[in-house]
């Protein structure tokens, strides 16, 4: 295949909500955002052989290690906050699971969703923007399934390789970990659904706040945001504060829309790409 702008790796997901299963992880909402801005975007990732992605990743190449089961997340969305449940989870993602004509995107995204991608991963590769939204090598669950929040080891090693990190504040939940992540991340941004973001930045922060819109189904946003992110950040020469302008203005919009219907449109871009 061609070059490859945007490569995503990471578990595509079954969610389950009231109104049935759908596909989703952040491979998913990453890569068809990535596609709508016009890069040509690839995954890495394991699920059932059987698992149909077609619709939901229509014109986006996937490499598939067959797994005995796929990812399977339940999302309940309380006044408290998001509480998850897992109940299934695929292969681990190690350097074998990429193909190796895959290895040079413009940019990488390392998506972990359930601790399945080998941080080392971010050291064979060769590219200009490396993203990471590391919400996955936080997450532990008991024997019930529930998601509990846990330290991620590799942090001190990992996070000085990036470009940039984005992390959401409902994904870690102590302020030990928020300072280890403000002094290794080159670029730190720190989302928080309605109220806006922040961006750590050579000892600087600013903050981003969304227009103001109905929240409809918020998940997937953080995802849509990374990828807007990621993709200005590359365009716009490094400028973290202009790639935090578009994402913002590309994410708010999403969060109208229930499930996959979420993905930015056209007009969406365009409307972010004007303001």
């Amino acid at each position: 295949m061609e070059q490859l702008d945007y490569l995503c790796i990471g578990h595509v997901t079954r969610d389950l909500t009231p109104g049935g299963s759908t596909v989703g992880g952040t491979v998913t909402f990453s890569t068809r955002t990535a596609h709508v801005l016009g890069r040509r975007a690839a995954i890495v990732t394991s699920a059932e052989p059987d698992y149909d992605l077609s619709q939901a990743l229509p014109d986006i190449p996937v490499s598939l290690l067959p797994a005995a089961a796929t990812t399977t997340f339940e999302n309940i969305y309380t006044p408290a906050g998001r509480r998850q449940v897992v109940h299934s989870v695929a292969e681990p993602l190690g350097s074998a699971a990429v193909p190796p004509d895959w290895r040079a995107p413009d940019i990488l995204h390392l998506g972990p969703i359930a601790r399945e991608v080998d941080p080392e991963l971010i050291r064979i590769f060769s590219s200009d923007v490396i993203g990471l939204t590391p919400q996955g090598w936080h997450r532990d669950w008991s024997d019930n399934g529930q998601v509990e929040f846990a330290p991620w080891a590799a942090a001190s090693q990992v996070l000085p390789l990036a470009t940039a990190v984005i992390v959401s504040w409902e994904d870690i939940h102590d302020e030990e970990t928020w300072a280890i992540y403000r002094r290794l991340s080159k670029i730190l941004v720190i989302t928080n659904g309605a109220a806006g973001s922040d961006v750590y930045y050579r000892g600087r922060q600013r903050h981003f706040p969304p227009p103001n819109v109905a929240e409809v189904d918020p998940t997937g946003v953080g995802d849509i945001f990374a990828a807007a992110f990621f993709i200005r950040l590359c365009e716009a020469g490094g400028d973290p504060w202009e790639a935090a302008r578009f994402a913002t203005r590309v994410a708010a919009p999403t969060v109208t829309r229930s499930g996959l219907e979420g993905i930015p449109t056209l007009a969406d871009i365009l409307a972010a790409r004007s303001g």
